[in-house]
């Protein structure tokens, strides 16, 4: 059943999303900044700080039947996100670039280079080259997800748990993070078995294949809210790891 406050989640959602649908009196704002490349930085930083940090409360609310609660620490997690919106943006460039190279220079998958300069896959394939943006967003999403997601997940799984740690306080957050401590109280059959065995393969390389068939302008965006969907599988590796102690 609905309760007041799963209404005010949705309405939330729809508040901090609605800046990047194509409503046409945004368009300036779009143009300007949220979509500027000119200002990166702070709009990676936002939109994954917003967002993914929606998704974590969703992950609680998945949990325990709230959308924070005292400990959870919203604002540390919101600025870890933001951070790591940063982190991501960066590796977004990376691999979007260096993968269409890798394949047309020395896998000769010729076009790849080229079929990422359309703006979308529908221009791509309205200019004959459809399938190979397809075969390269792809493949840019498994290079991505096997050799960036493990490293990230893990940092992201040291931070959650250095913010409990410290009693989701803004203060405690600033601690020094004891990787030595925390690393071996990963629970790493979980971390192993759900979230890179079975997320990354089946959820997050097709997920993020769209992801490189968009527009550059929305690829952060629609990353960001996959970040929603990222507390609802860890809110789900949470209580899988409760199970498996049980």
């Amino acid at each position: 059943m609905m309760k007041k406050a799963d209404l005010g989640f949705i309405i939330v959602t729809f508040i901090i999303i609605s800046p990047f649908l194509p409503f046409p009196f945004l368009a300036d704002f779009q143009k300007n900044f949220l979509f500027n490349e000119q200002y990166w930085l702070i709009t990676s930083f936002l939109k994954f700080a917003l967002l993914a940090t929606l998704g974590e409360s969703l992950g609680l609310r998945i949990k325990n039947g709230v959308y924070t609660q005292k400990g959870f620490g919203l604002i540390p997690r919101a600025v870890v996100w933001g951070f790591l919106g940063i982190v991501i943006k960066m590796a977004f460039v990376i691999f979007a670039v260096g993968v269409p190279v890798l394949l047309d220079k020395f896998i000769k998958l010729e076009g790849a280079v080229a079929s990422m300069g359309y703006g979308n896959v529908l221009d791509a394939f309205d200019a004959g080259a459809g399938w190979v943006r397809v075969l390269t967003a792809f493949s840019i999403s498994v290079l991505l997800n096997l050799i960036f997601a493990p490293v990230f997940m893990t940092f992201h799984k040291i931070t959650d748990t250095h913010i409990l740690d410290n009693g989701g306080t803004l203060h405690g957050f600033f601690r020094w993070i004891k990787y030595s401590e925390i690393f071996p109280r990963i629970n790493w059959f979980v971390q192993w078995d759900f979230v890179f065995k079975r997320t990354i393969p089946f959820f997050w390389i097709p997920a993020h294949t769209i992801t490189f068939m968009l527009p550059k302008e929305y690829q952060i965006i629609f990353a960001a809210i996959l970040g929603i969907v990222l507390g609802v599988f860890m809110a789900t590796a949470s209580l899988k790891g409760s199970q498996k102690k049980a």
